[in-house]
């Protein structure tokens, strides 16, 4: 062996062993060997939550790894999910935030990626007082009922078209188009997506900025985990510099727009952009707080309605026996010769239960968002120290066959046999997430999820596309913070009710 490898395989065992030395005295959870520098960077599959699962099948439900030489933790069962979100949760409550992050967030101006703290409580405040209370959703209702009614309407226009009968459609297509136009009249004011799913030029700027965002942030930077790495990622500097221009400038002119009107007419309008610009004094919210906000709503808002509703989707249409009795329901409560609005979803608890079911199987932010620790605490024996990030896979605890009875299988009956909560409070459950970080906007997105699921079934039967077999249905998952189906599902709408219903419908331009 030459002196060189010599020194190499040496340095290798040294740096083990310290490892192994600090994680046994540090009683850190156990976890799989970290290599020099780059820590499980690279020994971690892309589907991360499934790994995850696997890895606790190996090490426990709590286990460690390090993206470089940042200590991670991971819990993947209800009683630590508990310890995490509830009983340490005031000193797990702050984010690791990269680059990207940071400057969409306007480092931490923002409340999705602020740290906990008087900045977060203030915006947290202003969330829960002013822009997610009943009386605003309710407000804002009809935007969310026009924009569903749209997408019936599209759909029902496509699906019997001469020639298009008994085809199936991509359903994520329409599903994004309700989002995207529900997310934008919601939070700017405005509509720019028209019928044929055409954007304007302020639109398309919109959806440019989203999609290179979500290029830039989902790109690995070996930067943000070793931080002597730092030098060698100026491109992706710029990258941000640029895009973190052109996000200014679009937010601040749709701001200006509505500070114009505003003046002109005296007159306030429910969506966010009038309200964050109406309570900025009184808030004392910098522009920074008030773009962060508004970005807020848009990013988290903008995929997960969409992705959530086609998993349940492509489980009603998996699960025919399902559909039927979501349909009986239907039928019994609605009829067939009229519209279904948001008011009538308290009195539909099965397709309530649908859309619990899917979120068990299929959470569209299955580690939700990374936790930080603010100061070292204990869970589940072990210490966590100061500045570790805490990940609790919520993919896991829905699938846990210590807590669910046959956990694989797509049965919404469990949730009527059992009320479970899925608002933070029930750690066996929590699509939204818990303690001082759930989502603000869960009862929002409950609305427009159930919705959505109400009105796709009760207006179409759905079938899979010919010559596809039930089992068949692809229901493998995306890489990625947000999860959605790997394969778009397509499916065969059936128009299923008295046909002047149809010819009711709104028609949008």
């Amino acid at each position: 062996m030459t002196l060189p490898l010599a020194l190499a395989v040496t340095i290798f065992l040294i740096f083990l062993a310290y490892n192994l030395y600090r994680r046994l005295k540090a009683k850190l959870p156990p976890g799989p060997r970290p290599w020099p520098i780059i820590g499980n960077l690279f020994d971690i599959k892309p589907l991360r939550f499934r790994c995850f699962a696997e890895w606790s099948e190996i090490y426990g439900p709590i286990f460690s790894f390090y993206l470089g030489s940042q200590l991670n933790v991971v819990v993947n069962n209800a009683q630590l999910a508990k310890e995490v979100l509830k009983d340490n949760d005031q000193n797990l409550a702050n984010r690791f935030r990269t680059k990207p992050l940071a400057n969409v967030s306007r480092n931490g101006s923002d409340l999705i990626w602020a740290d906990y703290g008087h900045h977060y409580v203030k915006v947290r405040k202003l969330c829960n007082l002013e822009l997610f209370t009943p009386k605003r959703l309710e407000a804002l209702r009809p935007i969310r009922e026009d924009e569903v009614t749209a997408m019936i309407h599209n759909i029902f226009t496509d699906s019997t078209k001469p020639g298009n009968v008994g085809k199936s459609l991509i359903m994520r297509s329409y599903l994004g188009s309700v989002v995207f136009n529900n997310i934008t009249r919601l939070t700017f004011g405005k509509r720019f997506m028209n019928s044929q799913g055409k954007v304007d030029t302020q639109g398309q700027e919109l959806k440019d900025i989203v999609s290179n965002g979500m290029k830039i942030g989902g790109k690995l930077n070996l930067g943000e985990f070793v931080p002597w790495l730092r030098w060698a990622f100026k491109d992706d500097n710029e990258a941000l510099k640029a895009q973190d221009s052109r996000l200014d400038r679009f937010t601040r002119v749709i701001m200006e727009e509505h500070t114009i009107a505003r003046k002109k007419t005296g007159e306030t309008k429910q969506h966010f952009v009038d309200a964050l610009l109406t309570l900025q004094k009184e808030y004392d919210l910098s522009d920074d707080t008030v773009i962060g906000l508004l970005w807020d709503m848009v990013t988290a808002g903008m995929d997960t309605v969409a992705i959530t509703v086609e998993w349940a989707m492509a489980e009603v249409v998996k699960n025919p026996r399902v559909q039927q009795k979501v349909q009986e329901e239907l039928d019994r409560v609605i009829g067939s010769d009229r519209i279904l609005t948001e008011s009538d979803i308290y009195k539909l608890p099965y397709l309530q239960s649908v859309a619990k079911e899917s979120l068990r199987l299929h959470p569209p932010t299955p580690l939700m968002l990374p936790h930080m620790a603010g100061a070292s605490v204990k869970v589940g024996g072990y210490n966590i120290p100061k500045g570790s990030i805490v990940h609790v896979n919520v993919w896991a605890l829905g699938r846990d066959p210590n807590v669910w009875k046959d956990p694989l299988q797509f049965r919404p009956e469990r949730f009527t046999e059992d009320d479970v909560d899925m608002k933070g409070h029930d750690f066996r459950l929590l699509p939204f997430g818990a303690g001082r970080r759930i989502c603000p906007g869960t009862n929002l997105a409950i609305n427009l999820v159930t919705s959505m699921l109400a009105r796709l079934l009760h207006h179409f039967k759905w079938s899979p596309p010919a010559g596809v077999k039930l089992e068949d249905i692809d229901m493998l998952e995306s890489p990625g913070t947000v999860t959605c189906m790997l394969t778009p599902l397509q499916a065969v709408p059936t128009p299923r009710l008295s046909a002047h219903v149809y010819q009711r419908l709104p028609v949008f331009v």
